[in-house]
């Protein structure tokens, strides 16, 4: 036992050169197993001022965005949300049209009466985190097969969710399974859903830069917008009406003038979607050779075409503004890791610590029969996947979302026997549930935009996947149309009852079951739909459920002096670190700051991803700063700092060591996108917008005086009283 908890010990030496920048930690755990360590970095609170279920606390100010997109944080005592601008990037297209195009001219609510309601659009305030590990495990044990083990776990947490569904049905809860299934925890939220968008800069402003400067440093995003959360007149949540209120939150972010400097204490609280940091060197290699280039392959050929189709015509411009752009993000994500995994060579360090497990298995026999079959049982799943993932990854991304008829027609085909139901209630109630998926679907929805993405996709899928893993339907198309799509596609875009919004109405006014077995969108759906789920068996899938669940289980217990956070699931955790500089390769040395100079630096009006406003240039050029400038007269845009965060943290705040916004975060840096799977203390960094440039251009750019005057600021405590400066607010000199 001694000789494995040295090796364990010297593993993790190998990568402790800044531990406490990663970690991605559940607040309930501040407690026991970070105060000290933050509070050694700098921190100046206590984990009971960020974490309370009784009194209010930080986290009260930490806002979930749809169930956790994106995270955002109330920074005034009426309701205003701050997250970022690619965060409300959707609903921003949504109020914009050719004649009111609030993506290129940007937003500004100057008074409340001015703020629009945001469909399908909540946000949730986590109330507290309770663990349900022991009720859970004591339904289950070791010898269970992994599906009669599933189906006791599962059923227990249904009877615990009724529980508390029962105590309290107001709040909203999530039930989560943490380390592979080993823990278990209950997560209580309320929920708003009468959003209001309030501000938001032009795309110039909010997505400068465009993508090929995403994922990357040195950046100048202002990547930042605005929301207020409204509610009844007792500040409960209420469906959207004229009579409700701003909300008073428990607690609000004050905003830090005092900027950051090189070391200075760091922390972010979110809502990290998904990592994967106990991925196995089997699951490296499977995605670096199959599983990322295949999403790479298909997303470029989507992006290319929307993209022809958006620079012919301004309105497809704005339909497609949001679907391109999230494309685009995971498309560059995944080149990026790829590289990073092969560069910082992961698949040897996971090969590493396979090795120290296996060996520490193998030296007792009772570890033996607990987890020997641990790392055959995660090599056994890769071996039977292998051949098949890019089919997989071809179904979802060429197909079921390659083109937005597939996925209509999928969602339609599932409910379609409603329509034909015996009963007069149950086919109302059908055709109203189907009528609200058409009206979201041809929201933003051109047909010929459309009709290419459906040809040139689906060509793809054909040529580059095995006709073995091929989805039923490309028989027909093979046998019946010679193997061309457009030909397939022609008698869909001019027949089928999904063409079209108006065509859909028609069919759903008199549904005919003969047309809807028919139909060909509705039969392509289906079997890309039933080719994508059987990629996976049952069987294949317990290896890799029981696996890796006994592989953590053991890794946990083989290096029990280490505080292991849980993967990213999107419920809310804590990271935090220093403000640092990066030496991203030789002879390059990245500075912790950016300024407003490289805005103008990086000036290119003849290209649509670096254009400046004549506005923006003008009172950059004047350096109108005024009290959002720094020590040196400069206007600080952006800011580096060693957090461990990932998608879904979009929008977080960063806080200084008094809990006081400094910044916002919204991206990662490209020589750490390997971070997902292995965090690399030394290259790891988030790149945040600085909070003063984010008021600057609320009150310079914007002239949102409003704004400005309902938030509360906080000033550098080491500046003599009589010089600290209160921002003055300017009217803007014209334009939006």
């Amino acid at each position: 036992m001694k000789r494995f908890t040295t090796l364990a010990a010297a593993f993790l030496l190998l990568f402790s050169s800044a531990r406490a920048d990663e970690g991605m930690w559940l607040l309930h755990m501040l407690q026991r197993i970070n105060e000290a360590s933050m509070q050694e970095a700098g921190l100046r609170l206590s984990a009971q001022d960020i974490y309370d279920i009784n009194n209010a606390s930080l986290k009260d100010a930490i806002v979930r965005l749809n169930g956790g997109s994106c995270t955002s944080e109330v920074i005034s005592s009426q309701g205003l949300v701050l997250t970022n601008h690619h965060c409300a990037y959707g609903a921003i297209q949504s109020f914009s049209t050719p004649e009111n195009d609030y993506l290129t001219d940007g937003f500004w609510a100057k008074a409340k009466d001015q703020e629009m309601h945001i469909d399908d659009f909540f946000v949730s305030f986590l109330v507290r985190i309770d663990d349900v590990t022991e009720r859970v495990l004591a339904q289950v044990n070791d010898d269970m097969q992994e599906g009669e083990r599933a189906a006791a776990v599962a059923n227990e947490l249904k009877t615990i969710q009724g529980e508390y569904m029962s105590a309290n049905p107001d709040y909203s809860y999530d039930m989560k399974s943490m380390y592979y299934g080993n823990e278990f925890y209950v997560f209580t939220y309320q929920d708003y859903n009468d959003i209001r968008l309030v501000a938001a800069p032009p795309e110039s402003v909010g997505k400068y830069g465009g993508d090929t400067d995403n994922w990357m440093w040195p950046r100048h995003t202002g990547d930042f917008s605005m929301i207020r959360i409204y509610a009844d007149a007792d500040n409960n949540p209420a469906g959207y009406s004229v009579d409700n209120v701003p909300y008073t939150p428990k607690r609000h972010l004050k905003i830090s003038m005092a900027g950051v400097d090189e070391g200075d204490f760091t922390m972010i609280m979110g809502y990290p979607g998904s990592t994967d940091r106990f991925l196995s060197s089997w699951g490296v290699q499977q995605a670096i050779d199959l599983y990322n280039p295949s999403v790479v392959e298909c997303r470029d050929v989507k992006l290319k075409t929307m993209k022809s189709h958006m620079d012919a015509d301004k309105a497809v411009r704005i339909k497609y503004a949001a679907k391109y752009a999230q494309t685009a993000n995971y498309w560059k994500y995944y080149i990026g890791q790829t590289k990073g995994l092969k560069r910082l060579e992961v698949q040897a360090q996971k090969r590493k610590l396979e090795a120290l497990f296996a060996r520490w298995v193998n030296e007792d026999a009772e570890r033996t029969a607990l987890y020997g079959e641990a790392l055959d049982l995660i090599a056994d799943y890769y071996a039977s996947t292998d051949a098949t993932v890019r089919g997989e990854v071809y179904a979802r991304e060429a197909g079921l979302l390659g083109s937005d008829i597939v996925l209509f027609g999928l969602r339609a085909g599932f409910r379609g026997d409603g329509l034909w139901a015996e009963d007069a209630e149950t086919v109302e109630g059908t055709k109203a549930v189907m009528q609200e998926l058409a009206d979201s679907h041809f929201k933003d929805y051109d047909m010929e935009t459309d009709r290419e993405l459906f040809v040139n996709m689906l060509t793809k899928y054909r040529d580059d996947i095995d006709p073995a893993l091929w989805p039923s339907q490309f028989k027909v198309v093979q046998d019946k149309y010679k193997g061309d799509f457009g030909a397939y596609a022609s008698k869909i875009y001019n027949k089928s009852p999904l063409r079209s919004a108006e065509a859909f109405a028609a069919f759903l006014e008199n549904p005919k079951q003969k047309t809807f077995d028919n139909d060909l969108a509705i039969a392509m759906s289906m079997s890309i739909y039933e080719r994508y789920s059987q990629g996976t068996t049952p069987e294949i899938q317990d290896k890799f459920d029981r696996g890796y669940r006994l592989f953590v289980r053991g890794l946990r217990e083989l290096m029990s002096e280490k505080a292991f956070y849980p993967d990213a699931n999107s419920t809310m955790r804590l990271t935090y670190g220093p403000v640092g500089e990066y030496k991203p390769a030789d002879a390059v040395q990245y500075d912790f700051v950016t300024t407003a100079n490289g805005i103008l630096e990086k000036k290119d009006n003849s290209n649509p991803e670096f254009i400046v406003p004549e506005r923006l240039e003008r009172l950059i050029k004047a350096r109108d700063f005024g009290p959002y400038a720094d020590e040196n007269g400069e206007l600080v845009v952006c800011f580096i700092h060693g957090t461990d965060i990932t998608g879904g943290n979009s929008g977080s705040p960063v806080m200084n060591a008094d809990g006081d916004l400094i910044g916002l975060a919204f991206d990662g840096n490209w020589e750490a996108m390997s971070g997902d799977i292995a965090f690399e203390p030394q290259l790891q960094r988030t790149i945040s917008v600085d909070i003063r440039y984010v008021m600057w251009l609320l009150d310079k750019y914007a002239g949102c005086t409003n704004l400005i005057e309902e938030m509360d600021f906080v000033y550098a405590t080491d500046e003599p009283a009589d010089v600290l400066e209160e921002p003055q607010l300017s009217e803007p000199e014209g334009g939006k």
